[in-house]
């Protein structure tokens, strides 16, 4: 089977969350199941500088006002075809935002451009190529799907994932007269709330919609995680799908992992000592016996990051250290930092994100905080079960459907992988943390919990069995 994948961002050439991650991930997953995936990214610099010697496949010399080659090359095992428009990608900032962290203004018509050239390619665009099936991601690929319906590829299926439904491209209405679409579409697929919503036209165009866990599948069916969304999402309810994220065990892999000190597995865990000393001394902690709690996460409202704050003293108290690693928002990242100076030696905050580091900090740290309000499915605590690093999680989402809490039955039955805290309130937050460090206390309890998690499968093998499973079915019906 053939596969077009259509994203905004894929690991590792361009990378600032976890969609990266699983665009990146899934197509080699998908190879054990005959499935030949060719992934359509834009053409960024950080894109454009990697990719080398590629071949021509497809030139337009106008769409949207912008010239656009599609070029075809392998990178890392990854068949990659690079949106290669100049105009419209070729930019110093991110891949959304500018170099003071505003949305480009013409977002809307980048990704529209985006999904156009995967409708494109769906179509036969590609002389010798053409998909079974097309996988969108996200909004900024979430057109794709409408363009194909409007397009020579209309019977072809296809499929949307929702990573995260707090992001939803929306945008003026005044902007659909520019999509190239014919004008129902717009009260059909597009209208939200007298704005336009590329996600929307997604979920109202796709043969089946995704989302990374089973209980964010359920939730965004809710008034408070389908953020506007919930109606549209209940009438496809029974095209919708949750299968949880999967990670990529060859590069996190704490047995051959370079970017550790040390290098351990479940049965030689001492040697994580070196890790957790390495990981003190970067952010200057005191290297003693109290657990090393971390933090790897954009510090957002989402995240619960302001919970966290309010609950740091309470870390410091019961002799426990903290190490941060991330960046978002200016007051989080104030309150973070003002932290550090309160408690000299017990919080540690690097403002920014460095790759390397974040692997040291899951091999060394004691354990890892996803204090989420959601999360659709996280993989920071998927790495964190890898590496013996215990998270202590928000129960929902991903979050919960990952991470098996360390109560008394769970314990009993040497089943507990992490410690799950419920409301998603400071006092929830600190309350699991408690619990966590009541636990840290037992070292022979303690080493059961990180062994059970670095047991847990949380490769991409059971994973893309059912996105392969899922195409089939599609392909099958003919949609």
């Amino acid at each position: 089977m053939k596969v077009l994948s259509v994203t905004s961002e894929l690991y590792p050439l361009v990378k600032t969350g976890g969609l990266a991650d699983v665009a990146g991930a899934l197509p080699l997953a998908l190879k054990a199941h005959e499935i030949e995936v060719k992934t359509l990214v834009p053409g960024y610099p950080a894109v454009m500088r990697v990719i080398g010697k590629a071949e021509e496949r497809l030139h337009l010399p106008d769409v949207f006002g912008a010239e656009v080659r599609v070029l075809e090359v392998e990178h890392e095992g990854l068949d990659l075809l690079v949106l290669d428009a100049p105009a419209l990608f070729d930019r110093t900032g991110g891949p959304y935002l500018d170099q003071n962290g505003a949305d480009y203004g013409d977002n809307w018509k980048r990704f529209a451009l985006l999904s156009k050239i995967g409708a494109e390619i769906a179509a036969g665009a590609i002389e010798g190529w053409q998909p079974d099936l097309v996988h969108a991601h996200d909004w900024q690929a979430a057109l794709t799907p409408l363009y194909m319906r409007h397009s020579a590829a209309a019977g072809m299926p296809s499929v949307i994932t929702i990573h995260n439904m707090a992001f939803q491209g929306q945008f003026s209405s005044e902007l659909f007269a520019q999509l190239s679409l014919p004008g129902p579409a717009y009260m059909e697929s597009l209208e939200y709330y007298g704005r336009v919503s590329y996600l929307k036209g997604g979920l109202t165009s796709a043969s089946a919609i995704t989302t990374v866990s089973p209980s964010y599948a359920e939730e965004i069916l809710t008034p408070e995680f389908g953020m506007g969304l919930e109606g549209v999402i209940a009438s496809r309810v029974g095209d919708l799908y949750g299968i949880v994220n999967g990670i990529d065990a060859s590069v996190w892999n704490p047995a051959s992992d370079p970017l550790l000190v040390e290098n351990y597995t479940a049965a030689s865990l001492r040697k994580r000592a070196a890790n957790r000393t390495a990981v003190a001394n970067h952010f200057g902690l005191d290297d003693d016996d109290g657990p090393i709690f971390c933090v790897v996460s954009r510090l957002t409202w989402q995240k619960g990051m302001d919970l966290l704050a309010e609950a740091i003293d309470d870390i410091v108290a019961a002799g426990g250290k903290l190490a941060v690693l991330g960046t978002g928002d200016a007051a989080l990242e104030a309150a973070m930092r003002a932290a550090a100076g309160r408690h000299n030696r017990r919080v540690g905050v690097i403002i920014g994100y460095d790759e390397q580091l974040s692997h040291l900090m899951q091999g060394g740290a004691d354990a890892i905080l996803v204090p989420s309000r959601f999360e659709p499915c996280g993989l920071t605590q998927l790495y964190a079960l890898r590496y013996g690093c215990v998270p202590v999680v928000a129960r929902t989402g991903g979050l919960a459907d990952t991470v098996i809490d360390a109560n008394e039955a769970a314990l009993g039955a040497r089943a507990a992988t992490g410690v799950q805290f419920s409301p998603i309130t400071a006092d929830g937050l600190r309350q699991g943390l408690r619990r966590a460090i009541r636990l840290y206390g037992d070292a022979k309890l303690w080493t059961q919990i990180q062994k059970q998690g670095m047991k847990s499968d949380v490769s991409w093998g059971k994973s893309a069995e059912r996105y392969a499973e899922l195409y089939q079915r599609l392909v099958q019906k003919g949609h």
